[in-house]
């Protein structure tokens, strides 16, 4: 598959700084709106994967409740993105995603370091997760 070209790498850093931002304010809804209505959601902090816009959602909250319960802040910095065009259009990307988490009038320190490898599709001419599987460094 051919590498992106440097503006569709670009749009896709562009995509994530928004992505990520909305998850790291707890705003779930629009968050979930950069999925598809039916994407997959795989991460190991969950029991089975997430799927549709509803699902992120209600899994989005309870994250966001069980940080204010906690009285921390996660900040989620994707980099080292390899993105590629497949045939039909869709992209393949993989990155680093490291999660800071910052105890509320306290320290900071690194709480995850993952590999985030999603496929993205245009809906009406956005950028959209259709399905992302999650792994962290620290699980074999």
């Amino acid at each position: 598959m051919p590498k992106a070209s440097a503006l569709v790498h670009a749009e896709v850093q562009q995509f994530y700084a928004h992505q990520m931002q909305q998850l790291d304010l707890a705003k779930s809804g629009p968050w979930a709106a950069t999925f598809t209505e039916d994407a997959t959601f795989d991460v190991p902090t969950l029991p089975e994967p997430v799927r549709g816009r509803p699902g992120l959602v209600a899994a989005a909250e309870r994250a966001a409740a069980a940080l204010a319960d906690a009285g921390e802040r996660h900040r989620h910095f994707m980099g080292m993105l390899d993105v590629t065009e497949r045939q039909d259009g869709s992209l393949d990307v993989r990155s680093y995603t490291v999660v800071y988490a910052s105890k509320i009038g306290g320290e900071s320190r690194v709480h995850r370091v993952c590999v985030c490898e999603d496929i993205l599709v245009r809906v009406e001419g956005e950028l959209q997760v259709t399905a992302r599987k999650v792994t962290r460094d620290d699980l074999p």
